[in-house]
């Protein structure tokens, strides 16, 4: 859960996002597109891909590594970029099971055609750690409930309705593979389609601010963790864009923090709890020069 302040500290960036939008469309486009390889390197390195941020950039680019790398890895970067850069068509995208089926058969084409695009039967179960997910047979009235409770909701505030719609989206594990970043490509569709840029779920705090949420989730069946996770990260991206089109110059947080006089750990904590105005790119938190804190 979030408490009511930080709830007014998201509507703000995003009344300021919003209206910094209007005529800034194509710059806004070029933002994720620029992000992508931070996006696919990050989830994807999530789930154990050996592949490094510049290794994803050179595949995304078209170019080729000096190092022998797994052929899958390479279909799995280049297939979560171009699933994740479709999510910038212009129309939105209605989530439902249908689409749901055709984005996991964009992610694994090529890697295992057998199993793109549909759900588990039979006898595929899936364990990861200790958790098994859902009975095969009732994966496709699983998906369709959570699907359908989702779009109907009207009470919960949207954040915790997507972060709920992934604890239990991953809970139930509905593909052979693919599950992880199949999740985590859906909260940014269902951010994006409520007028939100997309998050990214960094891969090097996933031990510490990521999968304990889910062990959480399993015993409790409380997705708050994960509600408060996502709106540090989107208060990050509504950050980074409305810093990019406004600022003069943007410059590394440690040279902020010198200049400032704030010791480096104080910025780099203060960025995290995004209680100053920080972003990521490429791994190293920035920010405007000259932002000038509140205390």
């Amino acid at each position: 859960m979030i408490n009511q302040t930080t709830k007014d500290r998201i509507e703000e960036l995003n009344k300021q996002y919003l209206n910094l939008a209007k005529g800034n469309e194509t710059v806004l486009k070029e933002i994720t597109l620029a992000e992508i390889p931070e996006m696919v390197y990050n989830s994807n390195a999530i789930e154990n891909s050996t592949l490094s941020l510049e290794d994803t950039e050179k595949i995304l680019a078209g170019g080729s590594l000096e190092r022998k790398v797994i052929v899958r890895e390479v279909y799995e970067a280049k297939n979560l970029a171009k699933l994740t850069e479709s999510l910038l068509e212009k129309n939105k995208k209605m989530l439902n099971t249908k689409l749901i089926l055709s984005m996991h058969k964009i992610l694994l084409t090529d890697i295992d055609d057998n199993i793109a695009g549909r759900f588990r039967v039979g006898k595929e179960w899936v364990r990861v750690g200790n958790h098994l997910g859902a009975n095969p047979q009732f994966v496709p009235t699983l998906i369709q409930e959570l699907v359908d409770n989702y779009n109907q909701n009207k009470i919960s505030y949207f954040l915790d309705a997507v972060a709920h719609f992934h604890a239990e989206f991953e809970t139930i594990h509905p593909f052979v593979d693919g599950n992880g970043r199949m999740g985590r490509v859906l909260i940014n569709l269902q951010l994006m389609n409520l007028g939100f840029p997309p998050i990214i779920i960094q891969n090097k705090n996933k031990h510490t601010e990521y999968y304990p949420l889910f062990t959480q989730y399993q015993s409790t069946l409380k997705s708050g963790g994960f509600t408060e996770l996502f709106a540090l990260l989107l208060q990050e991206s509504l950050n980074k864009r409305i810093t990019v089109l406004t600022a003069k110059k943007i410059i590394p947080l440690s040279i902020w923090a010198k200049q400032s006089g704030i010791k480096s750990n104080v910025a780099a904590n203060k960025a995290k709890r995004q209680t100053i105005p920080a972003f990521r790119m490429r791994e190293k938190w920035m920010i405007a020069e000259g932002f000038m804190p509140m205390n």
